[in-house]
């Protein structure tokens, strides 16, 4: 009745449809039977069919209830994650308080054994962390003073104090959960071409009904078999199958993906996947460590003390990984220094500073170019780590060269498998970097991406996507910085490093909660399998009615047997969507 009030066909019209008509004409016959129009004929009775009928339309139902429960099993592994309560330390003094009172700046104690209640930074003790129900990672993961904790891990070693930083909805477990069912509820692409076809489908199914009706009525004048011929019809084209096909896929696609540490946003970015055929990838924290170190400073005019003190005087409060190496390298080294005033950034290029009076800057040749400050002097001593794949830094004051900082970074373990596993499926690799042209090519030629873009500015990143998007080349970009985000966005599909900031897993249609590249091809794969579980159920879907509604409409099918077959037909699409559990 809903249906029909809003001008809509669905499965539900035409079941209701098809086992009123049934059990309409039963009261009828049965009435006729009795009024002594027919005292010696006992009619054909159909009230069992209507009742069978319903009845494997609710048993498909159920199953199709605890199947989908079956498909968020993962979601809600995650939701129970969380401890009731937290222990928190005030003054020295210990209290257990709920869940819910928890607040940002509190100090929180957890014994061994225990689970961390909320997301915060390890301020006291030395542990391990297991984070396989979030992350997919096996192993326990090493945390010290500084590290970041993920609430619903769970303590391993020690007594420890974690300093909370995020509570509630923006934890890392509710924007997973938010996420994964985000995903479930959006609509893939191809489930809109569905319900396209379903909503033609549920007229031309009505006029199937209504023609069987009339025919097998006027052609034999038996009205009461032509009435059960319909009903059949109706039945056993109900296009339950048709709706389940997509979203039980995709339902179990993201609820496994997510149990591997891989997280999909949007059914578009699951369906999108399979059709890869190029993966760009940054360099920094995307195939390497993401944490530099610092190999060299070679000056021009100056001293490593001094140089370092002006380094770590610009870079003071900076995240980016290279300012992390100088200061690390400073504190070391004991190096004294007070932060730079008028301290700015400079996205693709370095930053500047002022310290006594005089403009500091730190960053790129081109930068230097850019301020026309000439490096020549120590071109030739550059270039020799340059040739090692080391990434140059330069320094200058008031307008004169100061020197340079070279840094190295370690490749990934797992990043040469990943390239191999991508070109193994046939997919291209190609590698887009803010770094000079020989440490890039470094890195490529260790992990065997043949095509390397390097010195490419963040704004020209998205340019570089965008370029290898031409002749239907479908692109996924894997990031992990903020200069990353606008080639995420523009990409087919922006694969996101959980290592990285806000707004790079913001951007992404897909985020990886390791850090290992070799998720990447594991999420190809997982869309891969979904998409062919998609097809799959909708051919048998179809399959289904194409073979159900001639035999229905030809006589040789009871509504029984319909209702049974349609019901079958829920149940093996859902079964089918479960097989990618295994």
């Amino acid at each position: 009745w809903g249906a029909l009030k809003a001008g809509a066909g669905n499965m539900d019209l035409l079941v209701a449809l098809g086992t009123s008509a049934a059990y309409g004409l039963s009261v009828f016959l049965m009435l006729r039977a009795g009024s002594g129009d027919m005292p010696h004929d006992v009619p054909h009775l159909y009230f069992e069919s209507a009742a069978v009928v319903i009845t494997l339309v609710m048993f498909g139902k159920w199953l199709e209830g605890r199947a989908k429960r079956e498909t968020t099993a993962a979601i809600r592994a995650l939701q129970v994650l969380m401890p009731a309560t937290a222990r928190i330390v005030e003054a020295n003094v210990e209290r257990e308080i709920g869940i819910g009172d928890i607040k940002i700046g509190d100090l929180m104690r957890v014994r061994p054994g225990e689970r961390f209640a909320a997301d915060g930074v390890l301020v006291n003790g030395h542990t391990h962390a297991d984070e396989s129900l979030i992350t997919g990672e096996s192993l326990p993961v090493n945390k010290t003073f500084g590290d970041t904790i993920t609430g619903g891990s769970v303590n391993g070693d020690a007594l420890v104090d974690v300093r909370v930083t995020v509570i509630g909805a923006e934890s890392t477990v509710q924007r997973i959960v938010r996420m994964v069912e985000d995903a479930q509820a959006k609509k893939a692409p191809i489930q809109r071409l569905v319900d396209r076809v379903s909503a033609v489908f549920v007229p031309v199914v009505l006029v199937i009904a209504l023609a069987t009706l009339l025919g097998w009525g006027l052609t034999n004048g038996d009205w009461s078999h032509a009435v059960i011929n319909a009903v059949a019809v109706l039945v056993i084209a109900c296009p339950c199958a048709l709706g389940l096909a997509t979203p039980a896929a995709i339902m179990v696609g993201t609820g496994m993906a997510a149990k591997q540490g891989i997280l999909i946003k949007d059914a578009p970015a699951l369906e999108a996947a399979h059709n890869i055929t190029i993966v760009a990838f940054d360099k920094t924290g995307t195939l390497t460590e993401g944490k530099p170190v610092l190999i060299a400073a070679k000056s021009f005019n100056s001293s490593r003390t001094e140089m370092l003190a002006l380094a770590a005087a610009i870079q003071s409060g900076s995240e980016h990984p290279l300012a992390k190496a100088v200061l690390r390298a400073a504190g070391d080294e004991q190096v004294s220094f007070t932060p730079a005033e008028n301290i700015r950034a400079l996205p693709g290029r370095g930053a500047s500073g002022t310290i006594d009076g005089d403009i500091v800057l730190l960053g790129s040749e081109r930068l230097m170019r850019d301020e026309g400050i000439e490096t020549q002097p120590l071109h030739e001593r550059a270039a020799v780590f340059e040739q090692a794949g080391r990434t140059i830094t330069w320094l200058a004051r008031a307008g004169t060269i100061v020197g340079f900082f070279a840094f190295g970074d370690n490749v990934k373990p797992t990043a040469r498998a990943a390239i191999d596993a991508l070109k193994a499926m046939g997919i291209r690799t190609v590698l887009i970097s803010g770094d000079n042209q020989s440490a890039a090519d470094k890195i490529a030629k260790e992990l065997g991406i043949e095509e390397v873009h390097a010195g490419v500015m963040p704004q020209k990143k998205a340019e570089v996507v965008q370029q290898l998007k031409i002749n239907g080349n479908v692109v996924a970009m894997v990031g992990d910085g903020i200069n990353d985000a606008p080639a995420l966005a523009i990409a087919d599909v922006g694969i996101a490093m959980s290592g990285g900031t806000d707004v790079a897993k913001e951007t992404a249609g897909i985020t990886l909660m390791r850090s290992d590249p070799a998720l990447v091809a594991g999420a190809i794969d997982i869309s891969k399998r979904t998409t062919a579980k998609i097809r799959q159920n909708l051919f048998w879907a179809f399959c289904y009615n194409v073979i159900g509604i001639p035999l229905a409409v030809a006589g040789l099918l009871s509504p029984v047997i319909a209702g049974a077959a349609m019901a079958l037909s829920s149940v093996s699409v859902i079964t089918n969507a479960l097989l990618l559990r295994r």
